[in-house]
């Protein structure tokens, strides 16, 4: 029996294993150990309460303070203090201070920190971003981390595989959000629960790695540990620009999956998930007359370049609404800049938004954009939990950049054609 692209990257990375197979418990080596400034000073906590004093490698651990930053408050200014403290301790090179930070699961991969064959852990659930490359990425929990700091180990479950089969011609307003959504929508939050999710087929290898790395974002949102695409001519021109020696592995043709789902999405309109769950998923023509308070556009899921031309192209010339607060977040500094040599900060602020300096912010909120009791919010985000972005009696709607735009504009849940 052959092996899935998940199950050869953990048997690569396995301590003096020859064979694997799902629901086995592994010690792996790991490639790269992310913290952010919510989850990395409780590693860092229990990494000198165990008497360590000096990490496994600096060069593999990365240290991001995106959540709160930039400080919002006494407290998360002491968070993000304690891993640059650290970082200075241990001469940790990858740690990125707010002039040169990004949102982190943007940041890695602009940076070339991760890529093809390896395997990332991180203490944030969103790491699974990183499958979009073709290496086995996911989330953990901080002492878990802690322990990866002292020997670069981690014990893992190694999951079952569940493939996804897209196929059929995509609408010029479907992204790869719309796909991930969808696909939430059909299977549940739980649908995936401890898998590896596996995107593939002739839709996947048309998209650009942006829309690829919204699919892998979310696939903890179907309750996934991975969200892994096979690397190909696409994964290989992006990494290239990095010169490291990258692994590519891809599944056998008779690997084990433990389900298949195909769907052709040739009919498929932009989604929109509604509260209070990313599987509350229907289509935006179906909603009718939903106002909204706030926009936001960014974070981990659509915060990159191409997410910010396609709102701009559709705010060039127009107004936002009057009732409607728009925020745009571009996910890194790079992608700050980006922005306003290509004049898309100027239509952002001439149609009433506002453009802030990269931050996770209002997605978990934390800041820039915390929801009061009654308010709505459309978001490009990837998770509307009851309380998530503010208030407990606030609602928010996820969607694409395209749909977030043009609701910006209407003041009201609408498809991007009627702006267009």
């Amino acid at each position: 029996m052959g092996h899935t692209i998940a199950e050869k990257i953990l048997l690569a990375h396995t301590c003096g294993k020859k064979d694997i197979a799902p629901g086995e418990f592994i010690e792996a080596k790991v490639d790269i150990a992310l913290g952010n400034d919510i989850t990395a000073p409780i590693a860092i906590e229990e990494f000198i309460k165990a008497g360590f004093t000096k990490v496994f490698d600096r060069k593999r651990i990365v240290l991001v303070p995106d959540h709160f930053a930039p400080a919002k408050d006494l407290k998360s200014a002491n968070q993000c203090k304690v891993l640059a403290n650290f970082a200075e301790q241990q001469k940790i090179g990858n740690y990125f201070e707010v002039g040169c930070m990004g949102i982190e699961h943007a940041l890695l991969p602009e940076k070339g920190l991760v890529g093809p064959g390896y395997l990332v852990i991180g203490a944030d659930s969103h790491t699974c971003t990183y499958g979009a490359l073709g290496c086995y990425s996911t989330g953990i929990g901080s002492t878990d981390l802690a322990r990866a700091f002292i020997d670069g180990l981690i014990w893992l479950k190694v999951p079952h595989s569940i493939k996804f089969i897209y196929t059929g011609k995509m609408d010029k307003w479907v992204s790869g959000k719309d796909l991930i959504l969808y696909t939430i929508g059909n299977i549940g939050v739980d649908g995936a629960l401890y898998a590896a999710m596996e995107f593939t087929g002739p839709v996947v290898r048309r998209l650009p790695m942006d829309d690829r790395f919204a699919m892998s974002n979310m696939a903890i949102e179907a309750g996934g540990r991975a969200g892994i695409i096979e690397p190909d001519e696409i994964t290989k021109k992006f990494v290239a620009q990095f010169k490291r020696k990258w692994i590519y592995y891809n599944s056998d043709y008779d690997a084990n999956y433990a389900q298949t789902f195909e769907w052709d999405i040739s009919s498929l309109e932009p989604q929109v998930a509604c509260p209070h769950l990313p599987s509350n998923v229907k289509p935006v023509s179906a909603l009718k007359n939903i106002l909204v308070d706030q926009v936001v556009i960014g974070s981990c899921t659509n915060g990159r370049i191409s997410d910010l031309r396609i709102a701009a192209k559709l705010l060039k010339g127009k107004k936002v609404s009057g009732r409607v607060k728009l925020i745009v977040i571009p996910a890194t500094q790079k992608i700050y800049l980006q922005a306003i040599d290509e004049g898309l900060t100027e239509i952002f602020v001439k149609a009433g938004g506002v453009f802030s300096t990269p931050t996770c912010g209002p997605c978990l909120g934390g800041h820039m954009g915390i929801l009061a009791e009654g308010e709505t919010c459309i978001a490009t985000t990837n998770r509307n939990f009851v309380g998530r972005m503010g208030s407990p009696k606030s609602n928010v709607y996820l969607s694409n950049p395209a749909v977030a735009a043009a609701s910006a504009v209407k003041g009201r849940i609408v498809h991007p054609e009627e702006i267009t």
